[in-house]
């Protein structure tokens, strides 16, 4: 086997269809995409949905109930283990965590999680708090105050 004489494996490469390039072509003329219609036409196509002036069934369907989607809080969320970076007896709240840059943006409020393991005195500032976190924080000497 030489280099000069390596070719692709049958099939595996395929040829582009050039359309509008005569008759010989075979997509010469009106270029694959039939006689007349809006189709045919160039920006002519349908939109997402539309079922031919039928009425489409994203309208035809009910709607009801409500959605709280709209006003659902996020909180910004620590765990307990991320909060061994700082000294014991350090009051952490939620304008120290964004100055350490350990949370991007407070949204909501803060949120501390009760996952991995502590291991500092800490008194810990947080609009909302789980008890796993809570108990963890206690049981380190620690005091929690829920903002």
């Amino acid at each position: 086997m030489r280099l000069n004489t390596l070719k692709p494996a049958q099939g595996s490469r395929k040829k582009r269809k050039r359309v509008g390039r005569g008759p010989g072509s075979g997509l010469g003329k009106t270029a694959g995409r039939g006689q007349d219609g809006q189709k045919s036409r160039s920006g002519g196509s349908i939109r997402p949905g539309f079922e031919g002036g039928q009425m489409p069934i994203q309208r035809r369907i009910p709607k009801r109930g409500f959605s709280n989607y709209p006003f659902k809080k996020h909180y910004a969320i620590i765990n307990v283990e991320d909060l061994n970076i700082f000294e014991d007896g350090t009051e952490i709240t939620p304008e120290l965590l964004k100055e350490k840059k350990i949370i991007k943006k407070l949204e909501d409020g803060l949120k501390v999680l009760g996952n991995g393991k502590l291991e500092k005195n800490l008194t810990v500032k947080a609009h909302k708090i789980s008890k796993s976190a809570q108990q963890q924080i206690e049981a380190n000497g620690g005091k929690v105050e829920v903002l």
